[in-house]
C-alpha cells in the first residue's frame, strides 16, 4: 500500500502541501489540467523553487482578480461535483471541505448550511484543496499519516478581527490531533492545512514502518531565520506484517443517544450508513434522564467518512449532537473462498493470525438465498457450508 507521511515540523498549510507533493514527484502539467475542470475562471498557478532558512523547496503560487470570495459549503460542493473529478479526487476534496464547514459551524454556533466561508472560499483556498487532493490521486496515495502540528504563537489577522494563533476553527479542526507550539510567533497551521489532515490522515505520530521511494519539500510564504518554513513528506510504501498477522488502524467513533426516534428511522439510518462507508452500527438499549429508554447509536467510519456520516446522522436521525473519539482498532486477515455444497456454491469467509485460522464463517447472504431456492432451513445450508470448508481445507489450516 501506498502511503505519505506528513512532517509538520513547521505546521502545514494548503500550498505546502501542494509544493511538497509536487516536489515528491507529481506532475504539474497533469496537476494543471486537473484543476482546469473546476467551474472557475481568472486565476493560473506557478511553481517555484525556493530555499526556506538554506534549505531547497517546492513553492506553488495561486494568482486570482477575484475580490469578493464568500462562499457557501454548498456551493463549493457544487462546483467540485461539476468539475468531474476522479471519484476520489472528488471525495477526499468534499470531505475536506464539510470538515471545514462543521468547523466554522462550531466556532459561530450556526448551522453548518448558513456556514459562509471567508478566507477559504477564496479562488486560492479551493485550488489548494483541490489541488491536495488531486496530488495525492496521481501518487496514487493510499493513506495519509501526520506527525504531530507545531501550530506556532502568538496572533493572525483575520475577517473576524486580530485572533489568537490558532486560529478557532483551526483549533476545532485540531481537536484530538497532538499539537505543540515552538515558540515561533506566527500562524504555522492554517485552516485549510489542518482540514486536509483532520479529513484524511488515518493517524498522527511518528513516522510508520515504510520503504521510502520519494521525499519532497514544500515551502510556505514566509521565510523564517532558524526555522526552514516547510512541509516534508515522505512517499512510499507500507511495510507489511507478515502473513496472517493482524492489522491496526485508526476509526472514528460517533455516538448519539436517541430516546424520541422510531425504530424504523433507525433500521434506515444504519442502513445507509453502512452504503455510505460505515465500517459498522449497531444500538445499546440504555436509560436516560428521567429514566426514559432510549437507544445508544454507534457509527464506526474510516476518518475520511466522518464528516459525511456526522452530516448523515443529523439529517437522518433526531439528535441534536454527536460525540467523536477516535480509536485503534485490530482486525485479523481475512480473506473469501467458495465451496461446493448440495446447495450450491457458498462463499465462506475465513480469518488468520500467524497463519493459522482462527475463525471460519459462511457467507450468510449466499446461505440464505440457497435456503430460499431449494426450500430447505437455513441452518442446514450454514451447517454444510462449514462442514464442507472443515473437509475440503482441512481443519486449522
Amino acid at each position: 500500500m501506498k502511503i505519505v507521511y506528513f512532517d509538520c515540523f513547521s505546521g502545514i498549510s494548503g500550498d505546502m502541501v501542494l509544493g511538497a507533493l509536487l516536489s515528491a514527484g507529481c506532475e504539474f502539467d497533469q496537476l494543471e489540467a486537473y484543476l482546469r475542470r473546476l467551474p472557475l475562471t481568472g486565476w493560473k498557478i506557478t511553481r517555484e523553487n525556493v530555499k526556506r532558512n538554506g534549505l531547497a523547496a517546492t513553492r506553488l503560487v495561486v494568482e486570482y482578480g477575484e475580490s469578493k470570495h464568500h462562499r457557501s459549503l454548498g456551493h463549493i460542493l457544487k462546483l467540485i461535483e461539476q468539475a468531474s473529478l476522479p471519484a476520489r479526487v472528488a471525495e477526499r476534496a468534499s470531505a475536506i471541505f464539510r470538515r471545514l464547514g462543521e468547523a466554522e459551524a462550531r466556532v459561530h454556533d450556526i448551522p453548518v448550511e448558513r456556514v459562509h466561508f471567508h478566507e477559504v472560499g477564496a479562488v486560492d483556498a479551493i485550488i489548494d484543496i483541490v489541488g491536495a487532493a488531486t496530488c495525492l490521486e496521481l501518487l496514487g496515495i493510499e493513506e495519509i499519516v501526520c506527525s504531530p502540528l507545531n501550530v506556532g504563537g502568538g496572533r493572525v489577522k483575520t475577517e473576524h478581527g486580530i485572533l489568537p494563533v490558532p486560529a478557532p476553527a483551526t483549533a476545532e479542526l485540531l481537536r484530538g490531533a497532538p499539537t505543540y507550539s515552538s515558540g515561533l510567533e506566527h500562524e504555522l497551521v492554517t485552516p485549510t492545512g489542518a482540514a486536509i489532515v483532520a479529513a484524511l490522515a488515518s493517524g498522527f505520530g511518528a513516522q510508520p514502518a515504510m520503504t521510502v521511494e520519494a521525499i519532497g519539500r514544500g515551502a510556505g510564504a514566509a521565510d523564517f531565520p532558524g526555522q526552514p518554513n516547510i512541509l516534508r513528506v515522505f512517499v512510499g510504501r507500507a511495510e507489511q506484517s507478515g502473513a496472517g498477522e493482524s492489522d491496526r488502524e485508526t476509526v472514528v467513533v460517533l455516538e448519539a443517544n436517541l430516546d424520541d426516534m422510531s425504530p424504523q428511522i433507525y433500521g434506515y439510518f444504519a442502513d445507509r450508513a453502512l452504503a455510505g462507508g460505515a465500517l459498522d452500527v449497531f444500538s445499546t438499549p440504555v436509560y436516560m434522564k428521567k429514566n426514559r429508554p432510549g437507544q445508544l447509536v454507534t457509527v464506526l467510519c474510516p476518518p475520511t467518512m466522518e464528516a459525511a456520516l456526522t452530516e448523515l446522522f443529523f439529517r437522518e436521525t433526531t439528535t441534536l449532537g454527536v460525540r467523536r473519539t477516535t480509536a485503534t482498532r485490530q482486525t485479523l486477515r481475512r480473506e473469501s473462498v467458495t465451496v461446493d455444497t448440495s446447495f450450491g456454491a457458498i462463499r465462506v469467509k475465513i480469518a488468520r493470525m500467524n497463519g493459522r485460522i482462527l475463525n471460519v464463517a459462511p457467507e450468510y447472504d449466499d446461505c440464505r438465498a440457497a435456503a430460499a431456492e431449494k426450500g430447505v432451513p437455513l441452518k442446514h445450508v450454514l451447517a454444510e457450508a462449514s462442514y464442507e470448508f472443515q473437509k475440503q481445507r482441512g481443519k486449522g489450516n
